[in-house]
C-alpha cells in the first residue's frame, strides 16, 4: 500500500527558475513574503544578480539557495533539484519559467543566447527552433518532471507551476517557434496534471500578456522594427488602460501556491489586462 498524503499547507520550499530578474525576481520576493524559503535559479553567467536577489530574500527573514543550472540539461536540472532538496529540506512549489523568443538579429542580449526573428516563418533556422525548444518547453518538461519525483517522494502534495504565455493561446506574427513552445507548455501541463492530482500536486501555468521587464522591451523593440503594431506603445490598449508589471505575474503564482488553490489544476490563467480572452 501507498503511504497516505499529507494535505498541502501552503508553506515550505519554493524553487523558481529564471529568478534573476524581472518576472522571476518578483516570484521569488513575494513567495519569500508568503512564507516560503526561497530557492533561486538562473544560468551561471546571472550568478552576481542571483546573489542580490537572495539578499533581498534573506532581508524578508527567509532561508534561500542559489543553485545555477541550465534548465535545458536534464542532468542539471535533476541536480538543482535534489540540492534544493537537501539543503532546504524538500520542495513544495517548483515554478518553471523561461524567456526565449525570436528577436530581429542575430544579437547576442545579456542573458548570453543568440536571438533571431524572422519576417516570415519559413526563415527561422532550425538552430534557433531548436535553441527555443531546448530552453522553453524542454526546460520545462524537465522541471515537471523532477519536481514531481521529489513532491511524490515526500508524500505531502505540491504545487508545479509553469509559464505559458498568450501567445500559447492564439498565435503571434514573427514569434513562430516561440508561440508553438507556449502552446506546447499548455498541453504538458494538462497532461501532468491528470497524473498528478492522485498524488495531492496540482499543475499550473499562467499565460501572461505583455508585462514591462527588460527582456520584453528589447522584444518589443526589435519587433516594432518588422511591425509597428508590435510596439510597447500598443501594450497599453487593453481593457485595463496599462501594461503588466512582474508584480500582477507574482500575486497570481502566489494564488496558484497557497492551499486555497487546491481546486484548481491543468490551467493556464491569463494575465494581460484583458487582451485577450479565452
Amino acid at each position: 500500500m501507498s503511504s497516505p498524503i499529507s494535505p498541502y499547507t501552503g508553506t515550505g520550499v519554493a524553487l523558481i527558475t529564471g529568478s534573476s530578474q524581472g518576472i522571476g525576481k518578483a516570484i521569488a520576493l513575494r513567495l519569500a513574503q508568503d512564507g516560503f524559503d526561497i530557492a533561486l535559479n538562473d544560468i551561471a553567467a546571472k550568478i552576481d544578480q542571483l546573489k542580490e536577489v537572495e539578499k533581498e530574500i534573506q532581508d524578508i527573514g527567509k532561508r534561500t539557495v542559489v543553485v545555477t543550472a541550465d534548465v535545458s540539461s536534464e542532468d542539471e536540472v535533476q541536480r538543482m533539484v535534489e540540492t534544493v532538496a537537501q539543503v532546504l529540506g524538500g520542495l513544495d512549489v517548483g515554478f518553471a519559467r523561461y524567456f526565449l523568443c525570436s528577436k530581429v538579429g542575430p544579437k547576442i542580449f545579456s542573458d548570453g543566447f543568440s536571438h533571431i526573428a524572422d519576417d516570415l516563418w519559413n526563415l527561422v533556422s532550425i538552430d534557433i527552433w531548436e535553441r527555443t525548444f531546448a530552453i522553453n518547453a524542454r526546460g520545462t518538461f524537465f522541471c515537471y518532471k523532477y519536481a514531481a519525483i521529489q513532491m511524490i517522494k515526500q508524500g505531502r502534495g505540491g504545487r508545479i507551476i509553469g509559464a505559458s504565455s498568450e501567445a500559447g493561446k492564439q498565435g503571434v506574427k514573427n514569434m513562430m517557434a516561440y508561440c508553438a513552445t507556449k502552446f506546447a507548455i499548455r498541453g504538458m501541463t494538462q497532461s501532468v496534471a491528470w497524473e498528478m492530482g492522485k498524488y495531492g500536486i496540482t499543475v499550473n501555468a499562467y499565460a501572461p500578456g505583455a508585462v514591462v521587464t527588460a527582456l520584453a522591451m528589447q522584444a518589443a523593440d526589435a519587433h516594432a522594427k518588422l511591425d509597428p503594431s508590435m510596439s510597447m506603445t500598443t501594450w497599453e490598449n487593453v481593457p485595463s488602460g496599462r501594461s503588466g508589471q512582474p508584480v500582477d505575474i507574482a500575486g497570481i503564482v502566489s494564488f496558484i501556491a497557497s492551499k486555497e488553490s487546491s481546486f484548481i489544476t491543468g490551467q493556464s490563467i491569463n494575465v494581460n489586462g484583458g487582451s485577450y480572452f479565452d
